[in-house]
Order: structure tokens, then C-alpha cells, then sequence
């Protein structure tokens, strides 16, 4: 009848723990074979849409929630916004629009803030960088070669608190900026290349500074590396592979 009462035996929250728990199999078992949509409802019956619109409704609830949670758990897993966005047909920024903060850094302090903490190779990076984007973007490209130990400061003040705290991992690749607060990278290179404890680390400056007066200081303080910036992302994405390819798989490391 169309004057018929519209009732739910479950709460919102109900329905939603319910649909949480059951849509992971519904969506493959829908994967595998396709089902027949249900007979339309008899003209002028509001119960049967209603009670399919609520429904509907909860699965699309669910099944964004388990996406953030499949994303997060593959950025953990080592995949970068290139993969997470691959696997929904979107781009990386689109993926990083939809889900942001999945690398999670923070300008709020300069601390450190490590972002993988289950490698599957023995490889830590500290990335010594203020700039945000940078980082993420950064961190998103070393994800591509492998899940890395990463840990980002935002100053020479904080990485040297890091790296000279008790029982810190050494690091197997230093990558650093040059321009930051309290202590920038020209500074902090010249500390860490006349400290007998950490001068054997690899440090690779990485700078949007093109200056060559920037360059020759940073060789002078014995950088192992400069590298300027890419404006372009699949260039910047590409110049930290490289980075990361040579440094942690061609060459010859250090002893601990």
C-alpha cells in the first residue's frame, strides 16, 4: 500500500557494522559473477525502494571506508600513490586527493617522524627537509624501489638530535636540503662530514638551488652528491630513484 510504514529493524550504526563486516565478501563473490538484478517492486510501493536506497547507501558508506583502509594498509605495505591510484583507475594526485595523509609528516615541530616501520630490506633513509610536499613526494618515490626506514626531519637542529640520540640506526643514505630553519643544509654538511661518527654516511643534497656557488660549497663540505630538483613530478619522482637505486643497490656501503 503506499501509505505503508517505512521501518528498520537496525540503527544506522547497526547497519553499518553489518555492512562492514559482509561487504568484503560480497565484493568478491560480485567479482566473480555477476547477479541478476532483483523483479522491480509492485508500482506505488515505497517500502521496497526505500528499504534498497537505505542499503545502498550503507554499501557505499562501507566501501569507502574499507578503501581508505586498503590504501592505508598498502602505503604501509610499500605502495606509493602511483599504485593506490592504479588500483582505483584514478591518477596519483587524484588518489592523493581522495586520500590524503597517508604519508604522514608534519611541520609542527621539527622532530623526527618515522613513516615505515616494517622494511623488507635492511635500508634507513633520513630525510633531512622543511618543505611538506617535497617530503611526501619524496617518500612516495623511494616507495617505489622497496619499502624504506624513513625517517624525516625538518632541520640540521633535529638531525643531528637524531642522529646523535642513544641507540638511533645509522642510517644508510642522508638526504638533505639546504634551505631550513636554525640550521640549514650547508651547515649541517660541514658537521657531518668532520664528525668521525657519522662522515662515512652518504649524503646527497637534494635543492631547488641551481646557484654555483651553492654547488661548489656543498662539494667542498664533501657531499657525496648535489642534485637539483626536477620542476617537473615524474622527473623529480625519477631523480629520487636514481638517488635511491645507486646508493642503497650499486654502491658499496659502509659497515655499521
Amino acid at each position: 500500500m503506499p501509505g505503508k510504514n517505512f521501518a528498520l529493524r537496525t540503527t544506522p550504526q547497526e547497519t553499518a557494522a553489518i555492512a562492514d563486516a559482509r561487504i568484503g565478501d560480497l565484493a568478491q563473490r560480485l567479482a566473480h559473477q555477476l547477479r541478476e538484478a532483483p523483479a522491480s517492486p509492485a508500482s506505488g510501493d515505497p517500502a521496497y525502494p526505500l528499504t534498497l536506497l537505505h542499503v545502498l547507501d550503507q554499501l557505499q558508506q562501507a566501501t569507502e571506508r574499507l578503501q581508505r583502509q586498503a590504501a592505508t594498509d598498502a602505503a604501509r605495505a610499500g605502495a606509493g600513490y602511483p599504485q593506490i591510484g592504479a588500483a582505483c583507475d584514478m591518477t596519483r594526485q587524484g588518489a592523493r586527493r581522495r586520500w590524503p595523509g597517508l604519508f604522514h609528516h608534519s611541520n609542527e615541530k621539527p622532530t623526527e617522524h618515522p613513516t615505515m616501520t616494517t622494511p623488507a630490506r635492511p635500508f634507513d633513509v633520513l630525510l633531512v627537509e622543511d618543505d611538506i610536499a617535497d617530503a611526501m613526494l619524496i617518500e612516495e618515490a623511494l616507495s617505489e624501489r622497496g619499502t624504506r626506514n624513513l625517517v624525516q626531519v625538518t632541520d640540521g637542529v633535529a638531525a643531528l638530535e637524531h642522529l646523535r640520540t642513544p641507540g638511533t640506526v645509522r642510517p644508510d643514505l642522508i638526504v638533505l636540503d639546504l634551505n631550513m630553519p636554525r640550521m640549514n643544509g650547508h651547515d649541517l654538511l660541514k658537521i657531518l662530514k668532520t664528525d668521525d661518527d657519522l662522515q662515512a654516511i652518504p649524503v646527497v643534497v637534494l635543492t631547488t638551488s641551481t646557484a654555483p656557488d651553492d654547488v661548489a660549497d656543498a662539494y667542498t663540505s664533501h657531499a657525496n652528491a648535489y642534485v637539483t630538483k626536477p620542476v617537473n613530478l615524474d622527473a623529480f619522482e625519477q631523480a629520487v630513484q636514481s638517488i635511491d637505486a645507486f646508493y642503497l643497490d650499486t654502491a658499496t656501503r659502509p659497515r655499521p
